[in-house]
């Protein structure tokens, strides 16, 4: 897993470009991006997962900071944090093997969402590792389509991202 940003920006028409635009100019991929409103609908957070050492992670927050519509970027990576993802995987599924599946289903606590006669949807949410683990566990019964939202990450205990001091 590569680092976490969470980037609190004025929610803008075209903040989102200016924001992956910014990544594509300098050369840094996104592993993962999520985007939505928080408790004030005129501010969005973006969590951003990005790959690179100390510099990389340096330069990606200061360019970030300059632009417009940014109100404040934290590197919560190595902070005490809650990180999760959710997941839907249609997996093949005739009525041989749905006990099995309906096993891992419950070990991972996940949810069957949908249910036709030749296949399921099973809904699954948590970290990564709880994620790409369902998903294997999966595989030998036929993943037919799979789509993962990006992560989403809050600091843990009562410190806001307004209140966060960065270093």
């Amino acid at each position: 897993m590569g680092n976490t940003l969470t980037v609190l920006v004025e929610n803008n028409p075209g903040v989102l470009a200016r924001v992956a635009g910014m990544f594509s100019r300098r050369g840094y991929n996104i592993d993962s991006l999520s985007v939505s409103t928080t408790d004030d609908p005129r501010i969005s957070r973006m969590t951003i997962i990005v790959q690179g050492d100390e510099a990389v992670l340096q330069q990606v927050t200061r360019q970030l900071r300059k632009l417009v519509d940014v109100i404040k970027v934290q590197d919560i990576t190595r902070d005490p944090h809650v990180d999760r993802e959710l997941s839907l995987i249609k997996v093949t599924a005739d009525t041989t093997v749905r006990g099995e599946i309906m096993q891992i289903v419950e070990i991972f606590r996940a949810r069957i969402v949908d249910v036709s006669q030749d296949s399921l949807i099973i809904e699954v949410t948590g970290d990564e590792g709880k994620v790409n683990a369902i998903e294997e566990a999966l595989k030998p019964f036929g993943i037919r389509e799979m789509v993962r939202t990006g992560t989403i990450a809050l600091l843990r205990g009562s410190v806001t991202a307004a209140e966060y001091e960065e270093d």
